[in-house]
């Protein structure tokens, strides 16, 4: 028993270290390449908006190209979701060593540009994107599908050009 306790009492600071650690070393990894997870989203968003949503309208009947889509949109905002949150807490390791060393603030522009990112993804997500399908089912909602639809791709615009800025931005520090 003293042998585990021994064992666990040089392993537990150890491994806590390891943790704190952890994001400023992910941080540090990807200064090789910091634009590769913003220009990867871009991309995402870019074939998204250009290929397969129009796809989808050229092949299948209205109804169920917007089914498809609804999806796509769908899984689109877990990724984006995803990637805002990533990137952010390897942002704030980063902002945060950049304050320490007396070079900024811990509250960066590409912060701003992920909460930006963020917020629209949520809103168009869980705000519009319900309202377009009780629109679509034809339950009572405060404003008509094409308004509703016009908002969500309003909101969807300004993600990708946020991310674009972000990825703008990372392939300049370069």
């Amino acid at each position: 028993m003293s042998l585990l306790a021994d064992r666990s009492r040089r392993l537990l600071p150890a491994l806590a270290e390891r943790s704190r650690r952890l994001l400023p070393a992910l941080a540090d990894r990807s200064r090789g390449c910091p634009w590769l997870l913003p220009a990867a989203w871009l991309g995402l968003l870019a074939c998204i908006a250009l290929v397969a949503a129009p796809a989808s309208f050229a092949v299948l009947a209205r109804a169920d190209a917007g089914r498809v889509n609804g999806r796509i949109f769908q899984v689109e905002a877990w990724v984006s979701i995803g990637a805002a949150l990533l990137l952010w807490l390897l942002e704030r390791a980063r902002a945060r060593r950049a304050a320490a060393a007396g070079r900024g603030s811990v509250f960066s522009t590409e912060m701003v540009l992920l909460l930006g990112t963020l917020l629209a993804t949520l809103l168009a997500a869980y705000g519009v994107q319900p309202m377009i399908e009780a629109a679509r089912s034809g339950l009572p909602v405060p404003l008509g599908f094409g308004v509703l639809h016009a908002v969500s791709v309003g909101l969807f615009g300004v993600k990708l050009l946020l991310v674009a800025a972000l990825a703008w931005r990372a392939a300049a520090v370069q």
